[in-house]
C-alpha cells in the first residue's frame, strides 16, 4: 500500500507547512513503512548552500513512524492522533550532512511494545548505502492502532 502524493501524506502527519519533511509513502504494511524525502523540502534546517545537517535525520525517522500511525489509524477506520517522541537508541549518524535533491528513503519498521510505549528499528537510505540508524520509542494510544498484537 503506497499514500502517494504529498498531500495524502499530510494528512496522515501533526505536521503541517515547513515542518511537514516527508515527500511520499513508498511502501506500508502493518509492520513497516518507508517514505521518499528531498533534504531540500527540510526548509528549516538548511545552511546557505542548502545542505541538511546530518542530525536531521532523527525528525525524518519519527516522521515516518507517524506516517506509519497514521496509515495503520486509516486502514482502521479512524482520524490518525499524534504519538510522542520518548525516546532514541543507538542513533548511528553516518553523514555530516546531506544535499538538496539526494532522494532518500527512510524506514520504520515496528519492533514491539509494552503497554502504551512502542518501539521501531529505523533506517536512513541514500540509493543502497545506508546512511542513519536508530531505535525510536514512541508513546502512542489505543487510538494510533499500535498495540503488543500488532505486527
Amino acid at each position: 500500500m503506497s499514500a502517494g502524493s504529498r498531500s495524502e501524506l499530510a494528512g496522515l502527519l501533526p505536521h503541517s507547512g515547513p515542518m511537514l519533511l516527508l515527500e511520499r509513502v513508498v511502501s506500508h504494511a502493518e509492520d513497516q513503512t518507508i517514505c521518499a524525502l528531498d533534504p531540500a523540502a527540510s526548509d528549516l534546517f538548511r545552511d546557505a548552500e542548502g545542505n541538511v545537517p546530518g542530525w536531521v535525520a532523527l525528525e525524518w525517522m519519527a516522521q515516518c513512524v507517524a506516517a506509519h500511525g497514521g496509515l495503520l489509524a486509516r486502514a482502521a477506520g479512524r482520524r490518525p492522533s499524534p504519538g510522542m517522541l520518548v525516546g532514541a537508541r543507538r542513533i548511528e549518524l553516518l553523514r555530516r550532512e546531506f544535499a538538496p535533491g539526494e532522494m532518500l528513503e527512510v524506514e520504520a519498521r515496528y519492533t514491539g511494545s509494552a503497554g502504551a510505549l512502542a518501539s521501531f528499528a529505523c533506517a536512513l537510505r541514500a540509493g543502497p548505502e545506508v546512511v542513519a540508524t536508530g531505535s525510536l520509542s514512541v508513546y502512542v494510544s489505543d487510538a494510533l492502532g499500535i498495540s503488543a498484537g500488532a505486527g
